[in-house]
């Protein structure tokens, strides 16, 4: 089964390597002017508040960029709330080299001469300021979003209060951002292989919970060290890819043989998401 168009949205790891990559390059550093793109989207709000803030903080929030910003002059609390959606990058880069793009979506100029840019061709990602910790109505994922799990508050226990329980599929929860933040399809798939559970399972005692919290949070590691999944247009701010494809071990390759047993992978679809499990390792 060949990675979907869904699944392009970057996840937890990618959010991460582009956060890492971002910070040093814009905190302490005061946006002096910003251009937007004249289209009217509901997805670039409040743009202008921006100017004659300092970046103070980069944070990420599940697959949001959060940039804390200093009062400013009027005395307001306000966040920078980016998200990349489906084709959207952040590239830095100096203010007076021209390579402006049809597909820019917003541009910042900071005080020492450079500017972000942030770039998406398919119009799905996200540039707001709001004040701080506002997210409703404009954001509600951002505002109800579950624990992060690279966090060190993110524990089995807490891990398997939010997603115990039946009803929906094993897999479903997983993508439920109010249960666990910054998880999408590559990495669901990739931690319950891990854990030996099928995806459409819909009960799961502590014990195979706990086994499942340990596999997401080393799949999620591991894919930050590797700077996260390219297939088609990730990029980091640096514009090179992320490393981890070649170290998937079931996403994307249904057919294929299962690294851990030897069966064929099979593909299917769980949670209106296509999906890839090894039917002799992951049994319900």
């Amino acid at each position: 089964m060949t990675p979907s168009i869904l699944d392009q949205v970057p996840e937890l790891p990618e959010v991460e390597s582009v956060r890492r990559q971002l910070a040093p390059e814009v905190i302490g550093r005061r946006v002096v002017d910003v251009w937007r793109d004249p289209y009217p989207s509901a997805r670039i709000t409040d743009v202008e508040r921006v100017v004659g803030h300092r970046i103070d903080r980069l944070l990420r929030r599940g697959k949001f960029l959060v940039a804390d910003l200093d009062r400013g002059c009027d005395d307001t609390s306000r966040q920078l709330v980016m998200h990349l959606g489906m084709t959207g990058s952040l590239r830095t880069g100096d203010a007076a080299a021209v390579d402006d793009d049809v597909h820019d979506r917003v541009r910042l100029l900071l005080d020492d001469g450079r500017r972000v840019t942030f770039r998406d061709p398919r119009r799905f990602g996200r540039v707001s300021v709001v004040p701080t910790g506002v997210y409703l109505p404009g954001i509600p994922t951002l505002a109800n979003l579950g624990p992060e799990p690279l966090s060190p508050h993110f524990t089995a226990e807490v891990f398997t209060a939010g997603i115990g329980g039946g009803g929906a599929p094993l897999k479903a929860r997983l993508l439920d951002q109010r249960r666990v933040a910054g998880v999408g399809n590559i990495y669901a798939d990739e931690s319950l292989w891990r854990a030996r559970i099928h995806p459409a399972t819909r009960r799961i005692g502590a014990a195979r919970a706990h086994r499942l919290h340990a596999a997401l949070v080393e799949v999620l590691a591991a894919a930050v060290e590797r700077e996260g999944t390219t297939f088609r247009d990730y990029r980091m701010v640096n514009g090179a890819s992320g490393r981890y494809a070649t170290f998937l071990d079931v996403y994307g390759r249904a057919g294929l043989p299962c690294h851990r047993c030897g069966g064929v992978l099979r593909g299917s679809v769980v949670a209106q998401r296509g999906t890839t499990h090894c039917p002799t390792c992951q049994r319900h």
